[in-house]
């Protein structure tokens, strides 16, 4: 279960760096904004993935 957690970690990581090289390259501020708002809701999955294995591992 645990790599599951990492694996959704990694995916907010990447989209977060993807997203300030953006910014620092002065890239596309449409591109920048979904790639923020895509980060927000990976953050959302990885907190309900992580709530449901502590749930699951209490059981």
């Amino acid at each position: 279960m645990n790599w599951i957690i990492a694996l959704a970690l990694a995916a907010v990581f990447i989209v977060l760096v993807m997203g300030l090289f953006n910014m620092m390259r002065n890239g596309s501020a449409s591109r920048s904004q979904n790639l923020m708002r895509w980060r927000v809701g990976l953050q959302f999955l990885a907190i309900v993935i992580v709530m449901l294995i502590v749930w699951f591992k209490g059981r």
